[in-house]
């Protein structure tokens, strides 16, 4: 081991001398307790139970309290406590539910004194009264707590909590009469040990079990506890009602929590599992430790600060087998190790950026620029010689860049959410309707994707061609999802298709017709027809080729006509003269460059031009009868990416919800989790709560659509006393009375129940609004007027 740092300590008479040491133990320990002279230490386990003195290099074994041949549960530990008055007083918590206290006073081996067997299940903790010698306190696995007379056999009292396994219990320090308790359903309660009846005040702590608690050792009305939500919270006790003044967030659920003697604000800590150091915390700066311990290599089971008024010396017990102490100065300090800088952005797009002091202090002579208000701003906070954070040596910088409130403005935010439709209607309206809304706020792109959108997945009967003119004609920004051709560009004519005719005296069948819906109709499934039997392929967006192309091949002569490609002397192709019989578009061949249309076909078409006439409205029913429904969904799947890159989640999650299953597929449950919670934080940021709750309840992600019921409290008043229900059954826990009792058939509701908001009175639903179809009075004979909505 490398040397470490000798700590001398003067406490009175005695002087506490060590460094940082440990010791192998022969199994696991499960808790660990020091005497009141700080002289030595007890470690106990399912298989272990001995007391080591501390010298100043090292642990010594002095006595081994398993003996016996056949040792029975009795000395299988889950807790261990050394009383602070007599230094010859052990008691132990036994898995079986046994409460043994130990004499080390005896002469004989057997240092075992007396045995409490009232419990019936396991103890999982014992407390000794901090002044008087014979009180013991114990909290078991049966939900019941039992303080115990040294002197008598049994029990003197037995607190029952009415809930969940008792998981830990400690006298105060300061308030001779009073002790806590910890339940595995989150809550805290106080108790008088005069008063065995009911306790005098509880409140829930954490949300989930609570396995630790310890009064502070200077602040009287002090309370720290810990539990499976990784949080140490601290609670004032002096107010009529449990207030938090603190919170420190861990990594790991919290097994252990000890006031640091000396140091009102640090509080040191262990992990029930996956973290194995030691946390040493200042709760006025709860995301980073003040001190680290990391010696372990296994999860820490117990800790102990060596004297009540030492700061410096902490033991500690691990399923590693080990027995350590730790010298605070051999501690690791985490904020040697963390990142000194700091940037946040504000909701109004402000940002904010610490650092230390010398690194800003060479950019702070820039000079302003009149009228720039993006020019940090700086604010030093210096130290406060008050503050115990001694191993800080420099202060801080805050600047804040100030950005313009016009370009800053998340108005578009806020009106695109109000005015989206994201279900209710069928896909094209939902996709209009949307595509409507992004066009009047200016945000084109958003536009166009929504049109692009309805035009993939909407089936062509509910696709008007006049829209879909009307809404690709005009020239946009858009994603590069699909290219427009318009037929004004070819150079053969085209023209309206109501003058659709065949031209007399041609005789070729093959032929391709505009009906009224513009879709191009191919007759292959005529007999007399000549040239190919196989449909043509229509190929829009990714494919191989030229991907900004719209092509047609005909599969049996794919190369009968292929010609040289000239490039034209013009860039943009000259209007034509409008003629009674131009030329018709017979084929667009497969060309690895550009299509060109063949105008010496034995068939042409009389069409009149119209303006910004898109071949993708053409084409929409042959790819809907051609490709399978999901063939652009990676294309869509590529575009929500690109939209979320790019910050706006608010597209990816109403694209989301308006496909629904037909695209969820193509994205995993985490992303879409990340989406949606990303747009829900940002909708309740701006207080549009009805709006986030419609999307938690159109999600398609599983994880999203429980957030409503998981975040959903109901408070309750019993129909009996009025008082509000603490209570997760169905017994009122001051008037022992069933509350959920139906006042029509006196039977306890365990279903569905419903109760009127002014008496309180309630019941089954269907017998409640049968009686309410005859009477309007209350059916508990209350007098009050109830009324069923």
């Amino acid at each position: 081991m490398e040397k470490m740092a000798r700590v001398t300590t003067a406490l009175g008479g005695n002087t506490i001398t060590g460094r940082t040491m440990f010791c192998h133990l022969d199994a696991p320990a499960n808790a660990i307790s020091v005497c009141r002279d700080a002289a030595q230490v007890v470690v106990a386990g399912r298989n272990i139970f001995k007391i080591y003195s501390i010298d100043e290099d090292q642990f010594v074994e002095k006595l081994n309290l398993r003996v016996g041949r056949k040792p029975s549960l009795n000395f299988s530990c889950a807790d261990v406590v050394w009383h602070q008055m007599d230094e010859n007083l052990l008691a132990t918590a036994a898995t079986n539910g046994v409460v043994v206290t130990w004499n080390l006073g005896k002469p004989s081996r057997n240092k075992q004194d007396q045995l409490f067997t009232e419990h019936k299940r396991t103890v999982n903790k014992v407390c000794f009264h901090p002044t008087e010698v014979y009180m013991l306190l114990s909290g078991s696995q049966d939900g019941y707590m039992k303080c115990f007379d040294l002197r008598k056999k049994d029990s003197v009292s037995t607190f029952s909590g009415q809930s969940e396994s008792v998981r830990d219990v400690q006298f105060s320090i300061r308030d001779y009469f009073t002790f806590a308790a910890t339940f595995e359903n989150g809550n805290v309660q106080l108790w008088d040990i005069r008063r065995p009846d009911r306790y005098e005040r509880m409140f829930t702590a954490h949300n989930g079990p609570v396995f630790c608690c310890d009064w502070h050792l200077e602040d009287r009305g002090w309370l720290a506890t810990g539990g499976r939500d990784k949080m140490v919270k601290v609670w004032d006790m002096n107010t009529n009602r449990a207030k938090e003044i603190y919170c420190v967030q861990t990594i790991a659920s919290v097994a252990r929590v000890k006031w640091r003697p000396e140091c009102k604000y640090h509080i040191a800590t262990c992990s029930m599992m996956v973290d194995h150091n030691i946390y040493v915390w200042d709760v006025r700066r709860p995301f980073i430790p003040s001190a680290m311990f990391e010696e372990h290599k296994d999860v820490t089971t117990g800790i102990v600060w060596r004297h009540l008024h030492d700061p410096y010396f902490l033991l500690s017990g691990s399923k590693d087998s080990t027995l350590y102490q730790h010298i605070f100065k051999d501690a690791s300090q985490p904020i040697d190790r963390a990142n000194p800088e700091g940037l946040c952005y504000s909701l109004f797009g402000d940002l904010a950026f610490a650092a230390k002091e010398s690194l800003i202090s060479s950019d702070s002579n820039r000079k302003p620029y009149i009228g720039d208000r993006r020019h940090p701003i700086f604010f030093k906070r210096k130290l406060d010689p008050t503050e115990q954070f001694e191993y800080i040596s420099s202060s801080s910088a805050l600047s804040v860049f100030e950005t313009d409130l016009e370009s800053g403005s998340m108005d578009w935010f806020v009106r695109t959410a109000k005015q989206y439709a994201l279900a209710g209607r069928p896909l094209a309206e939902l996709c209009d309707h949307n595509a409507k809304v992004a066009k009047e706020l200016d945000r084109d792109q958003v536009a166009q994707t929504w049109t692009m959108l309805r035009i993939i997945y909407s089936s062509p009967g509910t696709v008007p061609s006049a829209n879909l003119n009307h809404s690709l004609g005009k020239g946009s920004t858009s994603l590069p999802l699909m290219n427009s051709f318009n037929l004004k560009d070819i150079p053969s004519g085209i023209g309206n298709e109501s003058r659709l005719e065949r031209s007399k005296g041609e005789s070729r069948s093959e032929n391709i017709l505009m009906d009224s819906s513009s879709t191009l109709i191919n007759n292959d499934e005529n007999e007399e027809t000549e040239g190919s039997d196989v449909p043509a392929d229509y190929l829009l967006g990714d494919v191989e080729g030229d991907e900004d192309e719209l092509y047609m091949m005909d599969h049996e002569n794919p190369h009968a006509e292929e010609q040289e490609y000239i490039l034209p002397q013009e860039a943009f192709p000259l209007r034509h003269e409008i003629v009674d019989n131009p030329s018709a578009l017979d084929h667009l061949q497969d060309k690895a460059d550009s299509p060109h249309v063949s105008g010496n076909e034995a068939e042409t078409v009389s069409l009149t031009p119209v303006e910004s006439f898109s071949l993708i409205s053409i084409s929409h029913s042959l790819y809907e009868n051609r490709l399978p429904p999901d063939f652009f969904n990676p294309i869509v799947r590529d575009m929500l990416l690109f939209y979320a890159e790019q910050g706006d989640v608010q597209m990816a999650v109403s694209v989301l919800i308006v496909l629904g299953d037909r695209i969820r597929k193509e994205i995993d449950e985490q992303t879409q989790e990340h989406w949606y919670t990303s747009y829900i934080d940002l909708l309740q940021r701006f207080q549009l709560w009805n709006i986030s709750n419609e999307v938690i309840k159109l999600s398609t992600c599983r994880a999203i659509n429980c957030l409503n019921q998981a975040s959903t409290t109901l408070h309750i008043n019993c129909s009996n006393c009025k008082r509000p229900m603490s209570n997760k059954g169905w017994i009122c826990d001051r008037c022992r009375q069933c509350a959920s009792m139906c006042a029509v058939c006196h039977h306890v509701v365990k279903g569905l129940f419903v109760w009127c908001q002014g008496c309180s009175h309630g019941g089954h639903l269907q017998h409640i609004m049968k009686w309410l179809e005859t009477s309007s009075h209350c059916p508990a004979g209350c007098g009050h007027l109830c009324e069923y909505t």
